[in-house]
């Protein structure tokens, strides 16, 4: 039998017999209803005559009490009184009842054959005579009719009573009947329905965990027998799947593997708690693991603190505005010197997998970068005195020896005195790079005027820009904080960007300076219209001795100074530019 149809015969039964249960408990009420009203109303309407007799015969006795006797009231009353009894008699809808009106009208005629004797006698109710055996009889007949009223209308609640019992009872017994067969079609549906389902599920979780080995119910419900059956044939499809691809996922698994162990690199491959859960061979090496730390965090792995933090930075998107400092290790009695990067793993649908940290043993790098930032200190300090000593013999020979302007020998000494010039300058550079990069430059903070800075910045390049018609605008967003920094080195940073951008502008060209704050730094930047910074050159354009394009410049420490300058502040510099479109080169500082 199909599903929808043993619903719909279950659901019908139960609605049916509900049904029936109410039709019989609304006609039984009413036909109680019809039945005991007209009772009740005969009993009322005897009651209400009733008091009525009993309303004129008072009427009558007070007449007949007082002290003048008014016969036509007392005729009025016997006659309403006689009115009332033959209306008594024909509403009777019992034998008894009319039998009690006949006592009341013969009690009731002897009442008023003892009242009409002579009008001399004085009727007292006290007094033991025939008016008052009379009166006690015609009293009695009318008090046992009301009785017999009341006793009617009682006993016509009671029946009602006892019919609403048995109707309850009935409706009582149908809503059991009910249940039963609610509770009994619910367990029919539950076992048929409910027991295949269960397994469908049991089954499913066993294929999820990888398990093909499933056994299927069975079931005469045609659909679950046909869900059951389609079940069973993706089981099999999934299980031939499985077979068909495991080999292949093997081999990928390991070809990803073998390019992670051969790459030079030491590599980490982070969850998305930040937890580590491989390292390839050449960064347990680095770092002399003899297995791997899986499950523990990159500050436990590695003995660094900080690294949890920045981790999580990085597997939440946000980047990392400082360039991460070396990682230091000690690893088989020596310091190795690991330069590191993280970057996320994300997907095509922004899933975020977790992470990747690539570390590079710069040890020798860095010894070697040290070495060299002492020679040239060194050299640097060595050079300078020689040179100072040359310009300031060249300047007093200059001063003696007299050539015409236009002459051979005036155009050597301008040109000796150029390049000695550019060679002081060279030597200045090479001096301050090597006590930024060795550390031993310290810098004389105090709080700066950021707009008076830039607005004497401006000053003093305006009259050097017009002479190629260039023009520089000053672009401020107020409000601009007041930094703690080193005025003069931070002019020294606004002066190489400005003069880099005066000589790679076009004549007529513009230079915007501009000033902004953003959050808990503070924005500066130099944008000019040039030729702009090709991107194979961008990401070198910062390192020392490195020139960009053709232009007569100096030897390249320019930049490289600059953003020596920027990050012993705190800061950051960078560049935005597209060949052909202008460069923009910018600095953030902390408040």
């Amino acid at each position: 039998m199909r599903l929808r149809t043993q619903l719909f015969l279950s659901i019908s039964a139960l609605i049916t017999v509900a049904l029936v249960g109410l039709l019989l408990g609304l006609f039984s009420v009413m036909q109680l209803a019809g039945s005991q009203e007209p009772l009740i109303n005969r009993a009322f309407a005897t009651i209400n005559i009733s008091l009525e007799l009993r309303q004129h015969l008072g009427d009558q006795l007070v007449n007949l009490m007082g002290k003048e006797l008014d016969v036509p009231a007392l005729e009025e009353s016997q006659r309403k009184f006689l009115a009332a009894l033959e209306e008594g008699l024909k509403s009777a809808g019992d034998a008894e009842t009319h039998e009690q009106f006949q006592k009341i009208a013969a009690s009731y005629q002897t009442f008023l054959d003892v009242a009409r004797q002579p009008a001399d006698l004085r009727w007292r109710l006290l007094d033991d005579n025939d008016f008052s055996h009379s009166l006690d009889l015609l009293r009695n007949n009318m008090v046992e009719l009301q009785r017999h009223s009341l006793t009617v209308v009682g006993g016509a609640e009671g029946a009602a009573r006892d019919r609403a019992v048995l109707i309850a009872s009935l409706i009582g017994l149908l809503g059991v009947a009910v249940l039963l067969i609610g509770v009994v079609t619910a367990q029919g549906i539950a076992r048929r329905f409910g027991e295949p389902m269960d397994a469908l599920a049991k089954a499913a979780d066993q294929i999820g965990q990888g398990d093909f080995q499933v056994t299927l119910p069975l079931s005469p419900v045609n659909e679950i027998a046909a869900l059951i059956r389609r079940f069973g044939l993706m089981t099999e499809a999934l299980r031939i799947f499985k077979a068909s691809n495991i080999e292949k996922l093997l081999a990928e698994e390991q070809r990803l593997k073998a390019v992670l162990d051969s790459i030079d690199d030491g590599l980490l491959i982070l969850d998305r708690q930040g937890r580590v859960q491989h390292a390839n061979p050449v960064a347990q090496r680095q770092l002399s693991w003899e297995e791997q730390p899986s499950g523990q965090s990159l500050a436990q792995a590695l003995g660094h603190a900080e690294l949890d933090e920045l981790a999580q930075r990085v597997l939440r998107g946000e980047p990392l505005e400082e360039e991460p400092e070396d990682l230091v290790i000690d690893a088989d009695g020596e310091q190795r010197v690991l330069s590191w990067r993280l970057a996320p793993v994300v997907l095509d649908d922004e899933r975020r997998l977790g992470g990747v940290m690539v570390l590079r043993d710069v040890t020798e790098a860095r010894a070697f970068e040290r070495v060299r930032n002492e020679f040239v200190l060194r050299a640097s300090h060595e050079l300078r005195t020689p040179v100072t000593g040359m310009q300031m013999a060249f300047g007093l020979l200059n001063e003696r020896l007299r050539f015409e302007a236009e002459s051979r020998e005036a155009d050597l000494l301008r040109t000796v005195d150029e390049e000695m010039q550019r060679l002081v300058r060279l030597i200045n550079d090479l001096l301050d790079f090597s006590r930024y990069q060795s550390g031993v430059q310290v810098l004389e903070r105090q709080p700066c005027d950021l707009e008076e800075m830039l607005a004497q910045l401006r000053q003093r390049y305006t009259a050097h820009a017009g002479e190629r018609n260039i023009e520089i605008e000053l672009e401020l967003h107020p409000p601009l904080p007041r930094v703690n920094l080193d005025r003069l080195q931070i002019e020294r940073v606004l002066d190489n960007l400005v003069g880099n951008a005066i000589r790679h502008s076009p004549v007529g060209g513009h230079i915007c300076l501009q000033a902004r704050r953003h959050g808990e730094r503070v924005l500066l930047s130099v944008a000019d219209e040039g030729e702009g910074v090709p991107y194979s050159q961008q990401s070198r354009i910062f390192e020392p001795f490195v020139q960009i394009g053709h232009r007569k410049g100096g030897a390249g420490l320019g930049l490289a100074l600059c953003k020596e300058i920027v990050q012993l502040h705190g800061g950051r510099i960078g560049l935005y530019s597209r060949p052909g479109q202008g460069a923009q080169f910018y600095m953030t500082l902390p408040v």
